[in-house]
């Protein structure tokens, strides 16, 4: 997925259109939708994901827990793509490559900030 993203970069830089004006309110929805979809990634994470984490630690077969495990992840990794996905569109549109950029990095980082950590047993001592 992390490959995916440097794709999309150079998807657009190659065949994207030129620079041209952009409608500035196109700049500013992405923005607020990047940021809605950061939250929304943050509350996933702790409602599904790490909840889910706990509790496998415990019981490790856990199949209802090992799915909310899963299921937090797969939809973390749509939403960090999407966010990338929101750099195409505007590099598409004809917006500069700075602009684009800052979804493009939002993801990437995102991504491997978040990636798959195995729940690990809690040991007492």
């Amino acid at each position: 997925m992390l490959a995916s993203i440097l794709l999309y970069v150079a998807v657009g830089e190659m065949v994207g259109p030129r620079t041209r004006y952009v409608e500035p309110a196109l700049s500013y929805v992405f923005s607020t939708l990047a940021v809605g979809i950061v939250g929304t990634i943050f509350v996933v994470r702790r409602t599904l994901v790490l909840r889910a984490a706990a509790e496998l630690a415990q019981q490790p077969e856990d199949n209802l827990s090992l799915a909310h495990w899963r299921t937090g992840y797969i939809v973390t990794y749509a939403l960090c793509e999407a966010l990338a996905l929101f750099g195409l569109v505007l590099r598409f549109r004809g917006a500069e490559m700075q602009q684009s950029l800052l979804f493009y990095i939002g993801g990437f980082v995102l991504l491997f900030f978040f990636r798959p950590r195995q729940p690990e047993p809690e040991t007492t001592a």
